[in-house]
């Protein structure tokens, strides 16, 4: 990767902006790795018709010019509330950096053939697991869910297992991103993009 130049401001470093908060993103995340950081977790947040909120941990599966993408079963509860409301937010925070990257924007279903790529590469375990779950749903008792995955386990024996009709990716295509880095004194350096027509605009923004 090639070396990341940075800005001064008050008298500390930061990266320096790109023209695309993605390829910003991208250049965090794969200093962040080189640290041995784990990059896939982030807080989702998404709210349902009435505007009451929810956030929960998920994985990203998937970041390019297009958005971030994250897998779940269309009937569980971040879904239906994606699907009344289309509108989300993430945030990743590392520590031992000292760096937050924080997403807005809308969110649509991921392509078909997308899901199904990604499915085929998952763990087996995690395949069976996808089709006996009803996310989100009430469970009368662990053995319920056991037994289940048992029938499902029995069901593909020998042969690959499909993705569920019911599970698949959501894209979050961004309209606003904002990069935090912790500084002493609380003095802390927030670069905020922001989508405009034609392109993005940049700012800094108060600790």
């Amino acid at each position: 990767m090639p070396a990341v130049r940075c800005v001064k401001i008050c008298g500390m470093a930061v990266p320096e902006p790109k023209k695309d908060p993605v390829d910003q993103y991208l250049r965090a995340a794969a200093r962040a790795a080189a640290e041995g950081v784990d990059t896939a977790p982030a807080a989702l947040a998404t709210a349902d018709e009435s505007g009451r909120p929810s956030v929960r941990i998920i994985l990203l599966r998937g970041v390019d010019a297009r958005g971030f993408v994250f897998y779940t079963n269309y009937s569980s509860r971040k879904a239906r509330e994606l699907t009344a409301n289309p509108h989300a937010a993430l945030s990743q925070h590392w520590p031992t950096l000292e760096e937050q990257i924080r997403i807005e924007g809308t969110v649509a279903l991921a392509d078909p053939a997308e899901s199904d790529a990604y499915f085929a590469g998952r763990p087996r375990d995690s395949q069976i697991g996808a089709w006996a779950s009803d996310q989100s749903a009430d469970l009368e008792s662990r053995a319920v869910l056991e037994a289940r995955f048992a029938e499902i386990d029995a069901r593909y024996a020998g042969r690959p297992v499909p993705r569920p009709p019911f599970w698949g990716g959501f894209r979050l295509v961004p309209v606003r991103m904002e990069f935090w880095y912790g500084r002493a004194g609380r003095l802390h350096e927030r670069l905020l993009y922001t989508r405009a027509s034609g392109g993005w605009t940049t700012s800094y923004l108060f600790p």
